[in-house]
């Protein structure tokens, strides 16, 4: 499988390094596209304001030219938060995705988007301060009006970005059964 994995509101850090090795020991061809050229944050609100400075145009545009020389043999779109609203923009805008994985995060629902059973799966914290429980309930039906399949994995008790060890976020317990559930997931839309 050929998954584009894009990072968080941090940046290109080792824990998305490291998710890349997991999926690659797997067996998946994966990139991973440094979205903020080399720059890295040690806090949310650090990385929030560079993205605002560069601005949700100019991200869609560095995430689509990184994900153009790979879309037409069928990708797998994923991330983690930040990441993952890209990933969502991308996979419901290219018709040759072949699934969508999606880490602590969501995105707007355009209303013309429209896909054909596209696989969805999404790990969410329970609460998420990020994603609260009535935008998730309306994004899980604005996916299922726009054609996709999508399955929601919530993790009571976890921070916003429970896979990645070097936050106070980390759910150890919580971030192994993500990667065991996503892990799976990618099995399925290989056969």
């Amino acid at each position: 499988m050929h998954i584009m994995l894009f990072h968080s509101t941090y940046g290109l850090r080792p824990a998305v390094r490291s998710a890349a090795e997991r999926l690659r020991a797997a067996g998946h061809q994966v990139w991973t596209p440094d979205l903020f050229e080399g720059r890295t944050f040690d806090t949310v609100e650090d990385g929030m304001a560079f993205k605002d400075g560069l601005g949700k145009d100019e991200l869609l545009k560095r995430a689509v030219l990184a994900a153009a020389p790979y879309s037409d043999r069928g990708v797998v779109y994923a991330g983690f938060s930040l990441g993952a609203s890209i990933a969502q923009t991308l996979a419901l805008g290219d018709e040759k995705a072949r699934g969508l994985l999606l880490m602590h995060g969501t995105s707007d629902i355009a209303e013309s988007a429209s896909v054909d059973e596209l696989p969805v799966q999404l790990h969410i914290a329970d609460p998420d301060p990020f994603e609260p429980h009535d935008w998730l309930t309306a994004w899980y039906l604005g996916m299922g009006r726009a054609g996709a399949d999508a399955e929601v994995y919530r993790y009571p008790g976890a921070g916003h970005l429970f896979t990645d060890p070097e936050l106070p976020d980390y759910d150890e317990e919580a971030a192994e059964t993500a990667w065991r559930v996503s892990l799976g997931f990618l099995e399925t839309l290989d056969s």
